[in-house]
Formats: C-alpha cells, structure tokens, sequence
C-alpha cells in the first residue's frame, strides 16, 4: 500500500500579545501534515507547516490550495520503499518558493521512516540524556512587561538573553538594556538583540555604535534584506557582530548561498528550518558556514511542540556549544502537551512526559 499524506491547520493561540518589528502577534495557523500506511497500522509521521505572516515566501493568500495540490502529487507518486532518496524527492515534488511545505513534510516523512515516534533524528537529545543550550527569548512590549520578562529569564537561571529591538523608541530599548548590564556583567549574561531588519541602512551605524556601549554578543540583521553590499561595509564596520537572519530567506541554491555568505562575511548566521526550507537547506548554510569560518546558531520559527522537537533533535545532532534560538515552545496557550521542558538555560524532553496530539485527530483532510 502507498504512503499516504493527509493536512489539517490548526490555530495557535498565543499566551500574550508578542510584538515584534512587523508587529504585534496574538495567533498563527500552522499546517500539519501526516503520514501514514495501512500496510503499518499505528506508525504515523508528523510534520508541521507553519509559514510566517509578511515573512516566509510561501505566506500566500492560496497556501492550503498550494498545499493540497503538493499533497496529491505526493500522494500520485505512490512511494512504498523506504529509505528513499528524501532530498531528491523533496526537490520533485515541492517547489522552492514553499519552503515551509517542504520543511513539514521532510519532518513526518523523517518520523514516519523512524518509526512514527516523533524522533525524526535518534540522538541523544531525542533519548532524553542531553540537553541544548538556549537563549532566553524577551518579546517587545511596554517597558514593565519586557522587564518583566527578563526577571523571569534570569530568576530561570538562563544566562544568555535575547530582545527585540526596532520597532519601539529605540531610547527606551537603549535604558532596558543599560539597566540589565548595569545589573549583570558580560561575564554575568551574554546579551544578545534581534532588530528584524528595522534599521534604516543610513542611521544603522549610529545605533549600532550606541547598542554597542552594552557590550553585545551580537545584532540579527540590523536592515532589511536585500542590500548586500549596505550590509557588508555593516560587517566589515560594526563594533557588534553581526547575525544574517531573513537575508538567507529564499536562497535555496547551494552557489547562491556560497556567494551571499562570502561576499557579506558576518560574523554569524542564523538558521530556521521552517523559512529556510527544512533541514537538508540548513545543512548546506552549515558546510558553507564552517568552509567560510562562520558561526550559525539554529532558531525556531513560532512553530508548536511537535516543529520544536524536530528542530531540537536536528540541532542536537552538532553538538552545539552555543545557545541555540529554541525556547519558544512555551508561547501558545493550546500547544500541544510534549516531552520538552526548560530548565537552567537548557531545552530538554523529559522520558516520562508523552505526547499528546488528539487535538488534530479526526480533522485530517485527505486528497
């Protein structure tokens, strides 16, 4: 009997209002994706679909038409040998411009091949023996709610803090900052922001210079994407280092990608699997990256529990030394009860938590 893939959406529902530069965040659909074989009763792979609004290049007023017609030439192919060449048929039968369709259905497919027991990448992480470095993630919002955040963060034993910066007065942002080094030392907590591209290309040096009075790790993608040559002279000039982020959306040829990370040069690049066009995509920036002597961290993209632990697993597998961008699983009130759990910095899946997905049961749309 072939593979069979069936979709549902689902909507999460988020805990606060998140804010970010392209703005403020209270819910996001996300498409899962299930595959199944009557021939192995009981042996289910999940994946997830989760394009981001205003960032992935699959968010399409047609996504679940685009996704339905990918279900059924999936479904025509009529595949029943495993293992099969995944990315080669990843490439057949899902265009380039929908990475977050391939990112899902690489993920059930790699869980379906393992036994449908959401371990897509046996590790030791997957194993529960490992935990994975993360940073601690503060949303923007008004000044008491980001200080908010960040007491938790440190009463939570995290020591490296990530914010959100750009889309409030950036002198507030600065006094936030000011105020948590002032409190704890580089050797204390590494700081670490995220502007999403919101700096203006010709006034970003002057806010680099001043965010770099607080001694920063580092700064994802200062300005919008798009201006390469705008953001090498940033590299080459910083007093931060510099973090590509959605200057990597879209790249999904492996020249492409050799030439923006040589040209540009920063000092690190970020990965989401979800934007990027699922892990095979993330492996090929990670050999570019360690070729040009670049650093990468892998983040995750507002996906559930079951995006989450994909991701975990696929990041456990190098051993990160560095916090890793994966402590978003505890955002969505209706998430979906999972092995992960947070603890001193570190994300990890506990051996007597299950999983518990009957929410998406009996909605699945076969085509």
């Amino acid at each position: 009997m072939p593979l069979l893939i069936q979709y549902q959406p689902y909507l999460l529902q988020f805990n606060f209002a998140a804010g970010t530069s392209r703005g403020v965040l209270t819910a996001k659909t996300s498409w899962f994706v299930r595959v199944s074989d009557q021939e192995q009763p009981g042996v289910i792979g999940y994946g997830e679909c989760g394009p981001l609004a205003g960032l992935s290049t699959d968010d399409l007023p047609d996504f679940e038409t685009k996704l339905t017609e990918i279900c059924q030439l999936f479904n025509s192919l009529e595949l029943d040998v495993f293992p099969f060449n995944l990315p080669i048929i990843l490439e057949q039968v899902i265009p380039q411009q929908f990475p977050s369709i391939r990112f899902g259905i690489e993920m059930a497919l790699l869980d379906f091949m393992q036994g449908g027991n959401r371990t897509p990448f046996p590790n030791a992480f997957a194993r529960h023996k490992q935990g994975i470095p993360i940073n601690g993630l503060v949303w923007m919002g008004t000044e008491e709610f980001m200080q908010s955040q960040i007491d938790d963060k440190i009463a939570r034993s995290f020591t490296t803090i990530k914010l959100k910066v750009g889309a409030l007065d950036f002198d507030r942002e600065c006094r936030i900052l000011e105020n948590l080094r002032s409190r704890f030392s580089p050797e204390e907590i590494t700081l670490r922001v995220d502007a999403n591209g919101a700096f203006g290309a010709d006034d970003a040096m002057e806010k680099l210079n001043r965010l770099a009075e607080f001694s920063l790790h580092s700064i994802e993608q200062p300005i919008a994407p798009g201006q390469p040559e705008r953001m090498a002279e940033l590299v080459a000039t910083s007093p931060i280092p510099i973090a590509l982020d959605e200057e990597l959306i879209g790249k999904m040829d492996y020249m492409e990608k050799f030439s923006l990370l040589k040209s540009i040069h920063p000092p690190f690049i970020i990965l989401k699997p979800t934007l990027l066009g699922g892990f095979q995509q993330c492996r090929e920036w990670i050999e570019i990256a360690q070729r040009l002597s670049i650093g990468w961290w892998i983040t995750s993209a507002l996906e559930s529990n079951v995006g989450l632990n994909a991701i975990a697993q696929f990041t456990a597998q190098f051993d990160p030394t560095l916090p890793q961008g994966l402590g978003t699983g505890q955002i969505y009130q209706n998430n979906f009860p999972s092995p992960l759990y947070m603890e001193h910095g570190c994300l990890h899946a506990d051996p007597n938590t299950g999983w518990d997905l009957s929410p998406l049961e009996n909605l699945w749309r076969t085509v």
